[in-house]
């Protein structure tokens, strides 16, 4: 393995330990459960990683936070759901970023994939939870979903402009953009 796939393996791997910490240290309680910083982490490990090493961050970070709190029966579905959020938000944010997307911070394109990230996030455990407990339960939680990805829009907007001033991020992506549209 060479240097740069090794620092992108580490980065990777921090990424989805501080999802894991994020979901289960920081949080502040809501009505149905709590808000966490975790789907703001699983948002920049898309951004910052790429689709495919940010849907595997963000998927077993999050995953893992399910396991360690007791809520392992969500964790097959939160793997899903965060990996496939984290996977198009940075696709998207790639895509729509004027040029060399991961060198500046570019509102628009962080905005559209932030907000389609998180509807991916909120309907996903719809349909989740539509299967496993009934509609009234499912339509119970949008709200509350929609609360926690707002904030989580909020935090992971307020890092990225600092996250993508280091030299170690941008020069990880620069490599992947030049290789590979998707790493």
């Amino acid at each position: 393995m060479n240097s740069k796939r090794t620092k992108k393996l580490v980065f990777s791997a921090l990424m989805a330990t501080l999802t894991t910490v994020a979901t289960l240290v920081i949080h502040i309680p809501s009505f149905q459960g709590y808000i966490h910083l975790g789907d703001g982490m699983v948002l920049l490990s898309g951004i910052l990683l790429g689709p495919i090493a940010g849907a595997a961050a963000g998927g077993i970070g999050s995953m893992m936070a399910d396991l360690v709190s007791g809520y392992a029966f969500y964790a097959p579905a939160t793997f899903l759901i965060k990996a496939l959020a984290a996977f198009f938000a940075g696709y998207l944010y790639r895509r729509l970023s004027p040029s060399r997307p991961n060198i500046h911070f570019h509102i628009l394109p962080f905005l559209t994939a932030g907000i389609i990230s998180s509807c991916i996030v909120t309907g996903g455990y719809f349909i989740f939870e539509l299967f496993v407990y009934n509609r009234a339960a499912a339509m119970v939680n949008i709200p509350f979903n929609l609360v926690q990805n707002l904030f989580s829009l909020i935090v992971s907007g307020a890092l990225l402009p600092f996250l993508v001033r280091i030299h170690e991020i941008r020069s990880l992506n620069l490599e992947a953009d030049s290789k590979v549209d998707l790493n």
